[in-house]
């Protein structure tokens, strides 16, 4: 039988005023108080007076109420908006490949989460996707189209029935994104675990206290309604025994009879407050004891957990002072590629049963930082040297036009205990890292250090041949990496609206334009021109897994190379970059994956393949080697080399294609070798400075001219490079707030234009917009231009306030 909602006066009330009211059925009595509620009605409901049947679809409704067969409201399409649970629901065509193109499937909107099914009843047992809309992105594509996105890894195309279907959608998207985000940030500034847990036994005591004292005031008034009622039955007795019409004690007896199932009422009423006080106390205590064995479970885990890592530290001291090193094994820059590789006792087994969590945040250990938890201990050279002496050396640098040198690293000892003791159960992504873990750059001004071998890219396009051109673009993507194999320290994390240029065109003919284009999830936005007839940009954005001895760090995005003459436009992904020993040992890095570079224009690609460290392999540390395609798939060139050192080319002739003589083949392959790249050497003192090259060493010099949002003005970044660590910590803290109150303003005015239904234009980048590739078919923040004749103008009026 449908639902049933009161919509006038209850078929009978019982006079007396207190208690609920007792609705009258078609049969009998159905108890004391209300109704239950009914949504709006169906396709079928009726409406209307009469007698009291049944209620069935499309027939006749008791007098006074309203009933559907349903019990949610349905628009055309099927969708619907329901008040339990979920915010929407109904159907959508999802697009799933070429082949089956959209198919049509069941959307479930709940909690922050969209949720899709195959059909309505497949819901109770299989779900067939979800996607968090706390860190997606919502794109309107046309009139019944729009995107969801989460930064890559899921991404759902949608098509609604209607235009006004689809608006619909993403309104309630909209609202329930800004809600999921405001949760967020609310369980970001929760305080300490115990600090909460204390709280939460306090709120259920108060709230016990307070059940308790409301059955008492339930009890007092149950005794009081026993007396009155005693005192009206004898007063009903009494006028029985008074020679009064035989109407009026007809009268008398029905009021007596009211009035008893009424006392009745209250009765039971009561008993069930007590039972349900009862219930409560008894749920109360088992949580408690719950809790308080979860609680001493934690402090045993940590206890034994911080013994182990002293036992580390010890055994390590004990190893280092009983090892006899070779005279060239510490600090040698001719030894630090042997110093970075693991040795068999650093190998970190990967165990697939274990669970992944999910942290935007690069956290990685600088390896010299005072815990030991290295053989090297950097501390002689940079004694010998005084902070205002390095002060004076960088205020003579920034005179120059490139400075060769920044303020050594201080040798600042820290408690790694004390910071990773808190990460126990906690998203990596919410805790707060101070800067000893971090270099004094940002994540902007690492992704403009790829252009460190711009020359590559200056050769490729001199090119005659698009296949040549290939092999140079393809050292230019490996020669980014050899940044990273000393780089141990994570950049900082650039707030939303911050940007970072690198204008070298008189130099060497480019200059680059960063911005943090996003927060929630963070991403990057790069361009950069260069007069010898190429540009390159990219958006990526960061996302990494923590498995307790490596974290993998897999950058999300694709990089473009467009050359001006011959429209050759090339495009490729990122590998994954590991750091291993993320708690115990030394830090190491390995990158490992396949790079497909494409050419657009004519179907040629190179396939790179990065191969992995093993202990067991007799293969060179850091290994690449790939393949020059053209577009029948036909080898024209072969790359063989290492990320960290150089890269070499050879061109597959004839017999090597088709076998021969291997001593032939092998004299053929070395009178083609070319070395297409080498790594530069290290500055001098480079372990002393972060190992930054000769590029990161200019990158943070401070510039007149540059936008206020500029890296270079950060000022928690600029102390740490002066050496001012705690005082950098400081400033980190307030940036931080900052930023967070700055969001909070912006998701309060987002909920208050939703919920009254005006436009609301959500953050956009300043000097880059939003638009789909026309080759890669991909959206991506595309520079827009602008900034270069605002900076000779000197004109930010335009830039927000961030630092």
């Amino acid at each position: 039988m449908s639902e049933l909602r009161v919509a006038g006066p209850s078929p009978a009330t019982m006079p007396g005023g207190a208690g609920g009211p007792i609705v009258s059925g078609p049969g009998g009595t159905c108890g004391p108080g209300p109704a239950p509620p009914l949504p709006s009605p169906g396709p079928g409901g009726g409406t209307g007076g009469g007698g009291g049947g049944t209620l069935g679809p499309g027939g006749p409704a008791p007098g006074g109420v309203t009933g559907a067969p349903g019990g949610s409201s349905a628009s055309a399409s099927g969708s619907t908006s329901s008040t339990s649970g979920s915010a929407r629901e109904g159907w959508l065509f999802k697009w799933t490949n070429y082949i089956k193109g959209y198919q049509r499937r069941w959307f479930v909107l709940s909690n922050g989460l969209l949720s899709y099914y195959r059909s309505k009843a497949e819901m109770r047992h299989t779900c067939r996707g979800t996607i968090n809309l706390a860190t997606a992105n919502i794109t309107v594509e046309d009139s019944c189209n729009f995107i969801i996105s989460n930064g890559g890894a899921q991404t759902y195309h949608l098509k609604a029935n209607s235009e006004v279907e689809r608006q619909r959608w993403v309104t309630a998207l909209e609202l329930a994104k800004a809600k999921a985000v405001k949760m967020l940030a609310e369980s970001d500034e929760s305080g300490d675990e115990e600090t909460v847990s204390q709280t939460d036994k306090t709120e259920l005591h108060n709230t016990l206290r307070t059940l308790s004292s409301k059955v008492e005031d339930l009890s007092t008034c149950n005794d009081l309604i026993a007396k009155h009622g005693t005192a009206l039955q004898r007063s009903l007795s009494e006028l029985e025994t008074l020679k009064l019409p035989a109407e009026s004690n007809e009268k008398i007896k029905q009021v007596n009879e009211r009035a008893t199932l009424f006392r009745i009422t209250s009765n039971a009423m009561i008993n069930a407050c007590r039972d349900f006080l009862m219930l409560a106390q008894t749920h109360s205590k088992k949580w408690q004891k719950s809790l308080q064995y979860e609680r001493d479970q934690r402090i045993r885990l940590e206890e034994t957990l911080e013994q182990l890592a002293k036992q580390h530290n010890h055994l390590e001291r004990a190893f280092r002072g009983a090892t006899v090193l070779p005279a060239n094994a510490p600090g040698s820059m001719d030894s630090s590629k042997d110093r970075c590789c693991p040795s068999k006792g650093d190998m970190s087994d990967e165990d697939d049963d274990n669970e992944f969590f999910d942290a935007p945040e690069i956290i990685t250990v600088p390896e010299s930082m005072g815990h030991k938890r290295t053989g090297s201990n950097i501390s002689g050279a940079s004694s010998e040297i005084s902070l205002d002496e390095q002060y004076k050396h960088q205020l003579e640098d920034t005179k120059k036009e490139k400075r060769t040198r920044i303020p050594y690293k201080p040798n600042y000892s820290l408690n790694l205990w004390s910071i990773m003791k808190n990460c126990i159960g906690k998203e990596l992504s919410k805790i707060p890292m101070p800067v000893n873990f971090n270099e004094p750059l940002s994540m902007l001004q690492r992704l403009t250090e790829d252009l460190e071998y711009h020359e590559l890219l200056d050769r490729a396009a001199k090119c005659e041949s698009s296949l040549e051109q290939l092999c140079y673009v393809a050292a230019f993507t490996v020669s980014s990496y050899s940044t990273t194999v000393f780089r141990t320290s994570k950049p900082f994390n650039p707030l939303l609206g911050e940007t970072f240029e690198l204008d070298r065109l008189e130099d060497n003919g480019y200059r680059s334009i960063c911005e943090q284009v996003s927060h929630h999830p963070p991403a990057a936005a790069h361009h950069a021109d260069s007069k010898h007839g190429w540009t390159l940009r990219q958006e990526i954005k960061i996302t990494s897994k923590f498995r307790g001895k490596y974290l993998s760090i897999m950058p999300l995005g694709t990089i473009h190379c467009i050359f001006h003459a011959t429209g050759n436009h090339y495009s490729w992904k990122k590998v994954t970059t590991t750091v291993h020993n993320i708690i115990v040992g030394k830090l190491w890095i390995d990158q490992s994956g396949e790079i497909e570079i494409l050419n657009h224009k004519t179907g040629e690609k190179c396939i790179l393949k990065f191969v992995p460290y093993s202990y067991f392999s007799r293969d060179v540390a850091r290994k690449v080697t790939g393949e020059v395609l053209d577009a029948s798939g036909k080898v024209h060139f072969v790359l063989l080399g290492t990320w960290d050192e150089k890269m070499d080319c050879f061109k597959v002739t004839t017999s090597l294609e088709n076998g021969g003589d291997s001593r032939q083949r092998l004299h053929e392959a070395e009178d083609s070798r070319v070395m297409l790249w080498k790594r530069n050497p290290l500055p001098k003192n480079a372990e002393n400075m972060y190992y930054f090259s000769e590029l990161a060493l200019t990158l943070n010099a401070p510039e007149s001219g540059t936008a206020p949002t500029d890296s270079r003005l950060r000022p928690d970044q600029r102390l740490m490079e002066n050496g001012r660590w705690d005082e950098a910590n400081a400033e980190k803290q307030r940036l931080e707030e900052k930023q967070r109150i700055s969001r909070k303003k912006r998701e309060a005015e987002a909920m208050k234009a939703t919920e009254d239904g005006t436009p609301y234009d959500p953050y956009k980048a300043l000097w880059f917009e939003r638009k789909k590739d026309p080759d890669t078919k991909e959206v991506a923040h595309i520079y827009r231009g602008g900034y270069w004749e605002s900076k000779e103008k000197q004109d930010w009026s335009m830039c927000p306030d961030i630092f």
